[in-house]
């Protein structure tokens, strides 16, 4: 393993069902393969690198989650390439995913910089990059 790889990240959300299928397709669609599976919780791995979506107790389920807040801002990966935004942009929008910034969609980062940002059920940010 190459030193300062990101190992794995673990998030908690409010409804791991719901979570599950949102972020199942998508991370299935980026080459992710599932990879554990419990109870509260489910993973999906890519290389050596794995997410981890963890159902939060109910004592702490009554502060939702906010990026504006101290912690994640968002979470961002590459798609392979324009037209792969553009696939899964619409993909988004068939699932009634919230897409932001459609008003600078798809330069929302800047004139060169081809992305989607989006929102999962937690209204965690998401953002797919083209290389």
């Amino acid at each position: 393993m190459s030193k300062g790889l990101l190992h794995h990240i673990e998030l908690y959300v409010s409804d791991l069902s719901r979570t599950v299928e949102f972020w199942g397709w998508l991370l299935e669609e980026l080459g992710y393969t599932p990879f554990q599976k419990w109870e509260s919780g489910q993973s999906w791995k890519l290389d050596a690198t794995y997410i981890v979506f963890v159902q939060t107790e109910d004592r702490f389920l009554d502060i939702p989650y906010h990026r504006c807040r101290v912690g994640l801002n968002h979470l961002a990966f590459y798609a392979t390439s324009r037209q792969h935004i553009d696939i899964l942009t619409d993909q988004l929008k068939e699932r009634n995913t919230k897409i932001l910034y459609t008003n600078t969609h798809p330069y929302a980062g800047g004139d060169s910089h081809y992305a989607v940002y989006f929102e999962d059920p937690d209204r965690i940010k998401v953002e797919l990059v083209a290389p």
